[in-house]
């Protein structure tokens, strides 16, 4: 990482340090306890540690500054994507052996003992993910739940189509994340950010259950969908996401999807949106001008882009929201 860029969650310092003892403290009170050395005689360690929580995942930058031995054992509780923004870290978990470097990133299995070795000049960024949320939410995707921990392949290619897609999410919360009343101030933003997250983290890194995640779906039947359409239009004002929905009416998210492609012609996705934006447009239209602004109607109905909010909404009704607000 360049000494020009500016740090990464720079308005989250947990703590700044060059000393081991508290190096270790602080990063083990945020991740696990571990064991931490400073490799070479003359190194002088320069730690520190910038982050930010939201529900069951946490966006992180550490950095050593030195070269370091870190050794964890099993994680056990969270799941990790650790990306270096520079230099190079050495991973061994369970079996599996990488060099991380800013084109691969690595994915510990928690239930695997794991030992790094950072280089000097490898801060990294790094997303943290609860275990017990992570395997509900591929039970949510799988119509069932898992028996078995998940077991991610220990390297991930950051160059792949479906790597840089999630880590544009990532991109879009470190710039969330310094902006007081972003999205991550919103309950219905941070479910929905988490929920794709977590959806594409499974979709993009092979583990033990990807062949599972990609097989045939079992067909959903109409009663089923209308189901489905109900519980949207009776809840679109809450932090509702598509695996809510298919777990309310009982199937995987992919029998669904296949469900709504072949009865309704659009996705789930699709329709709480249309559903969201004809809640919007009736909010605006019942609106004396001055008492409320597009932008506060549109949060509350779960619209955290106003310029794809104000394209979506034209589409639909021929006209801007701020047109319909003016009456």
């Amino acid at each position: 990482m360049s000494t020009n860029e500016p740090i990464p969650l720079g308005t989250h310092e947990r703590f700044h340090t060059s000393e081991v003892e508290v190096a270790r403290a602080q990063v083990g009170r945020t991740f696990c306890a571990h064991d931490l050395r400073v490799l070479g005689r003359s190194a002088r360690l320069d730690a520190r540690l910038h982050g930010v929580t939201f529900g069951d995942t946490g966006l992180y930058y550490l950095a050593y500054g030195a070269e370091v031995m870190i050794t964890p054992g099993a994680l056990q509780e969270f799941y990790l994507v650790q990306m270096p923004l520079g230099g190079s870290a050495e991973i061994t978990c369970g079996g599996e052996h990488i060099v991380s470097t800013p084109r691969m990133a690595s994915v510990p299995s928690p239930t695997e003992a794991l030992a790094m070795r950072w280089h000097e000049g490898n801060a990294q960024l790094i997303v943290w993910i609860r275990r017990t949320a992570l395997e509900a939410h591929l039970g949510k995707l799988l119509g069932r739940q898992p028996k078995t921990p998940v077991r991610f392949d220990l390297g991930m290619d950051l160059t792949t189509p479906g790597a840089r897609s999630w880590l544009g999410i990532i991109d879009l919360l470190r710039g969330d994340a310094d902006n007081s009343g972003g999205m991550l101030d919103q309950p219905v933003a941070v479910k929905q950010l988490e929920s794709l997250l977590t959806t594409q983290l499974l979709l993009t890194q092979p583990h033990n259950y990807s062949a599972a995640l990609s097989g045939e779906q079992p067909r959903v039947a109409p009663p089923t969908v209308r189901r489905a359409m109900e519980l949207m239009e009776c809840h679109a004002a809450e932090p509702l996401t598509v695996e809510d929905v298919a777990e309310a009416v009982g199937v995987s998210v992919r029998a669904l999807q296949e469900g709504f492609r072949r009865h309704l012609q659009t996705t789930p996705v699709s329709y709480l949106r249309e559903v969201r934006l004809d809640r919007v447009r009736a909010e605006l239209t019942a609106a004396a001008p001055g008492t409320t602004t597009v932008t506060d109607v549109a949060y509350r109905w779960g619209f955290f882009h106003p310029g794809r909010f104000a394209i979506a909404y034209k589409n639909r009704f021929g006209e801007h929201p701020s047109q319909t607000l003016r009456g």
